[in-house]
């Protein structure tokens, strides 16, 4: 039997007048016959070989069924030279006679050679194209201009001016999102709680669904877009239109471009600039802060680290003379640890104790509070510890690798080359999550301080304990206050040093 294969694409299809029913036509007069089976790829790229009509085809000559193929262009079959060629190959092996309509393609030499040079032409064209594309949608971007409608919660596309405009509706649950995270003695609490309160609540998200996931939460709170900045051609979405018909180890990841490729566009913003900067330390905070309640409850869960070690303290029970007792500690018993930590130990009671007769006497008196963040400001930040300590493990590992390359240039036989091997890979993933770790800490070392802002905070904290008192604050409310005024603890052998935002 007689197949006749077409494919098109929208882009195609609009630019090139590489319409079906026109293939479809000519294939057929040049088959000669009208019993023939067709094979057609609507609306699909040519640029990856997992086509629903191309595979069928591809199946039906592999059983016998098909012994003559017409295509209109080489460039049909796809738009890539080494894809045309593993399809022309398959099919010659099988003795299939391979027909396009613009040209005649030969086993010959010089037929081989013209076959490859079509593809080519065709690849290149492709490249051109796209490249054309691209570069007329970064001109359009540095013009000030939306490309597209992002879909941004809060947002309304205008085509006319291709800009955003505020949404009011969807920018009143924006700033929402944003207070609930931010003020202190919400009944919502974390990501988490605040999806869970606007599904509650029956807001749509911005497809119009009713339930909201934590991860949507996050993302409103992380993009810039609400203080203003917008940036285009932020990530590189090539290859990826093809994912929905490759197999799932295949498909091709959205990769962030430099940061230097980015192009900043200026929009209304929803959110002040300095509620989302705080918004966004808490937010680097929030895995350690919102951790998974324990069995046994510690006041100051998330926020204790070791000064001399780094390693974070966590509350466990030990075991005094037969009686438990809830201590903080820096060892780190769990597979993998990065470090076991230093044996530092510190009774719950004590600390807890000692942590909140500070924040107390803060609270207590509201002109403290601005006298601790004026100091603050003269100590070193615990992130520049932490990046001092952390440059120095890449160096140790970047010279550990160095040692171990030599090493392995210096093998003769052989010997252990595989635990070479490994231990470089090893390597590079511990640099990797080093420098991971040192562009997280820097971030935050680097983000703008506003203490005004801060200030605001903690007097709402001081207004709410003021207005309940002491003594009838529960653990949940004396936990939360601490956390609002509380980054970090570093406890040292003899002393405590308190971090507050």
């Amino acid at each position: 039997m007689i197949a006749i294969y077409a494919r098109v694409s929208t882009e195609e299809q609009a630019k090139h007048g590489f319409s079906l029913n026109d293939q479809i036509r000519q294939c057929r007069l040049k088959a000669g016959t009208n019993k023939v089976k067709e094979y057609i790829d609507d609306g699909i790229s040519g640029e990856f070989l997992d086509r629903p009509a191309l595979t069928k085809l591809r199946e039906d000559v592999r059983e016998g069924i098909i012994a003559k193929i017409i295509c209109l262009d080489p460039d049909r079959l796809s738009r890539k030279l080494m894809n045309q060629l593993i399809i022309s190959d398959e099919f010659d092996r099988r003795g299939i006679e391979l027909i396009f309509v613009n040209g005649e393609y030969s086993k010959t030499p010089e037929g081989n050679l013209f076959y490859s040079m079509r593809g080519a032409i065709a690849e290149f064209e492709k490249s051109k194209i796209n490249e054309r594309m691209s570069r007329g949608r970064r001109e359009k971007a540095r013009q000030g201009k939306v490309l597209r409608d992002f879909q941004i919660y809060g947002y309304k596309y205008d085509k006319e001016t291709e800009q955003f405009i505020i949404d009011e509706d969807e920018a009143a649950i924006v700033r929402l999102i944003f207070d609930l995270f931010t003020q202190p003695n919400t009944m919502v609490q974390g990501l988490n709680g605040i999806a869970l309160y606007l599904t509650s609540k029956g807001v749509p998200t911005k497809r119009g669904a009713a339930l909201w996931h934590r991860q949507v939460v996050r993302q409103i709170i992380m993009n810039r877009a609400y203080i203003g900045e917008f940036y285009q051609n932020r990530w590189n979405t090539e290859g990826m239109l093809g994912n929905k018909h490759r197999k799932d180890e295949e498909k091709i990841p959205m990769r962030e471009r430099p940061k230097s490729e980015w192009i900043l566009l200026p929009c209304p913003a929803i959110v002040d600039e300095a509620q989302f900067e705080h918004a966004q330390r808490l937010l680097s905070e929030s895995r350690r802060r919102w951790a998974q309640k324990s069995k046994h409850p510690y006041l100051l869960s998330g926020l204790l680290r070791c000064g001399d070690c780094g390693n974070t303290m966590t509350g466990r029970l030990s075991n005094n003379w037969g009686k438990k007792v809830p201590e903080y500690t820096d060892i780190k018993n769990t597979a993998g640890a990065k470090s076991k930590g230093c044996g530092r130990r510190i009774k719950a009671h004590i600390i807890e104790e000692q942590v909140w007769e500070q924040v107390a006497s803060w609270l207590n008196n509201p002109d403290e509070i601005a006298a601790a963040l004026q100091q603050e400001k003269t100590k070193e930040p615990f992130e520049a510890g932490e990046i001092a300590r952390i440059e120095k493990e890449i160096e140790k590992t970047k010279n550990a690798r160095k040692k171990l390359i030599k090493l392995f240039a210096a093998s003769e036989d052989g010997i252990a080359e595989e635990d070479i091997r490994q231990e470089l890979k090893e390597l590079s993933l511990k640099e990797e999550s080093l420098n991971n770790q040192l562009l997280e800490l820097s971030e935050t070392l680097n983000s703008a301080q506003n203490n005004e802002y801060n200030i605001n905070i903690l007097m709402e904290a001081v207004q709410y304990y003021l207005s309940k008192g002491q003594d009838e604050l529960t653990f949940e409310e004396r936990r939360d206050l601490i956390r609002q005024v509380v980054r970090e603890i570093r406890v040292y052998e003899d002393t405590v040093e308190i971090f507050t935002f």
